[in-house]
């Protein structure tokens, strides 16, 4: 009956994530990047100034309702920087071939601009309460902007579904397997011990779970990418061949070789945006429900970190992890998943150094992204149910890493992912499509420093930008 149903979760995310909706998924990001004259390009050193270059502002620390620009940066990276950078990475791999990696860049580069879309969306419409509680997202933008609070639903239950597979089931399963693999641990020991220390730090709010990202998301992030590149330093003379075969393999099928049965240049298209989107989360709409609660004065000034997060995630992290795989032959073993990234790392380090440099790291990343999605968890369950709910409803969110915790079959389990994440994408999607004009309404508004539509405005007055006066100014 379980192989049943894994058969159909499979089926259903080989559908969802068809032409149509990859075609969908390419048209709102490259719509967005030439409405915004390829913004991304023109202003990138803007971009990484007016971001990473002032990461260290405390200017939002005086309310313990909100977190800094940087907190939120690093709660959504913690959200982002996972095991789709790792595991992820490893089984679009051995699905998709070097190929997928190049369809993964591609939809980075065009998913900043729809990243920084909707996180300025996401601050624009966000909900102050008598408080002093934050609660933003796609939900609140389409529900204000466009008044579809069927749409509205559909998103928050998308969210909802995708926190119990894609963070709290996979997150603690990638790592249940990877101390398995290097330890022997019971996996069930390993995920019990997650939801706990999840638990501990999501229940003290959003001040705490910034407090704990921005501590531990750039220690994580640093140690893996000096041990990474240790290795590809080394692979030096393979990386030539790797790029030859990623660019080469983006347009034409992948043959077997060794243990890797081989990929076609569709599976290579679908596993490079699937898990892409699933690594960057940019389109997704889980972002803007975090960064809605950064103490910032603009929306678009909020919206500039979320374009250089897609950078971080998956230009810089998710390539560095594919080069080490390509790079040491592991996917010629026939491993997939955390296995083939330790099977890389075993080419370099010794197995008792590479056992622990993968396990920390994997634990560090899917430990901070199961914390930080408990936020988008907490959003979508607000919206759909109310605060009295959710405060009965909240443990369910640390269980399902446990309970599916024995599983083996990651590709399957991966499947569930895919569905998620284009549940909660499609009706974000729509809405960003929807509401371009305005987001442009806002760029300019910052760009040009007349800032009418300032936070500190919006959030008291609730006058926000009108979508036909957005269309005459754009």
């Amino acid at each position: 009956m379980y192989q049943a149903f894994l058969t159909l979760v499979t089926r259903l995310s080989d559908l969802m994530w068809g032409p149509p909706t990859m075609i969908f998924i390419a048209f709102v990001s490259v719509y967005l990047t030439f409405r915004t004259r390829f913004f991304q390009v023109t202003n990138f050193g803007y971009i990484m100034r007016r971001t990473f270059g002032r990461m260290f502002d405390r200017s939002g620390d005086q309310d313990e309702n909100r977190m800094t620009p940087f907190q939120a940066t690093t709660t959504s990276l913690a959200g982002t920087v996972g095991m789709g950078n790792m595991a992820g990475v490893a089984t679009a791999l051995s699905i998709g071939g070097p190929g997928a990696i190049f369809w993964m860049w591609v939809l980075a580069f065009f998913g900043m601009m729809t990243k920084a879309a909707e996180v300025t969306l996401g601050v624009h419409y966000r909900e102050v309460d008598q408080h002093g509680h934050v609660h933003g997202g796609p939900m609140y933008y389409i529900n204000k902007a466009l008044g579809w609070k069927s749409l509205a639903i559909l998103f928050s239950i998308g969210v909802t579904i995708n926190c119990f597979f894609s963070s709290s089931l996979l997150q603690a399963h990638t790592v249940g397997r990877a101390f398995n693999a290097s330890y022997g641990l019971n996996p069930y020991l390993v995920t019990g011990a997650m939801a706990i220390v999840t638990a501990t730090v999501a229940i003290g709010g959003v001040r705490r779970i910034g407090r704990f990202c921005e501590t531990l998301v750039p220690f994580m992030t640093v140690i893996y990418l000096l041990g990474s590149l240790a290795i590809l330093v080394s692979n030096a003379a393979a990386l030539p061949g790797v790029m030859g075969d990623i660019l080469a393999y983006s347009i034409a099928p992948a043959p077997a070789i060794g243990g890797f049965a081989g990929a076609a240049v569709m599976s290579a298209i679908q596993m490079g945006m699937a898990r892409g989107m699933l690594s960057n989360e940019a389109g997704l709409g889980t972002a803007p429900m975090v960064h809605a609660n950064a103490e910032t004065s603009h929306p678009f000034k909020q919206g500039l970190w979320g374009a250089a997060e897609v950078f971080i995630d998956t230009t810089v992290v998710c390539t560095i992890t594919a080069f080490v795989i390509l790079s040491s032959g592991a996917l010629q073993n026939g491993t997939t998943g955390i296995e083939m990234l330790l099977d890389a790392v075993a080419t370099y380090y010794s197995p008792e150094l590479s056992k622990a440099f993968v396990s920390v790291a994997i634990l560090t990343f899917c430990l901070s992204t199961q914390i930080g999605f408990f936020v988008y968890f907490e959003t979508a369950m607000v919206s759909l149910f109310g605060e009295n709910v959710f405060r009965f409803a909240k443990w369910t969110y640390f269980m399902p890493g446990v309970v599916f915790a024995g599983i083996t079959n990651v590709d399957q389990l991966w499947a569930l992912a895919n569905i998620s994440v284009a549940a909660s994408a499609l009706p974000n999607l729509v809405a960003l499509l929807l509401l371009g004009g305005v987001f442009l309404a806002l760029m300019k508004d910052y760009l040009c420093g007349e800032k009418r539509y300032a936070t500190a405005i919006t959030d008291d007055s609730r006058q926000y930008v009108r979508m036909a006066a957005a269309g005459k100014e754009t």
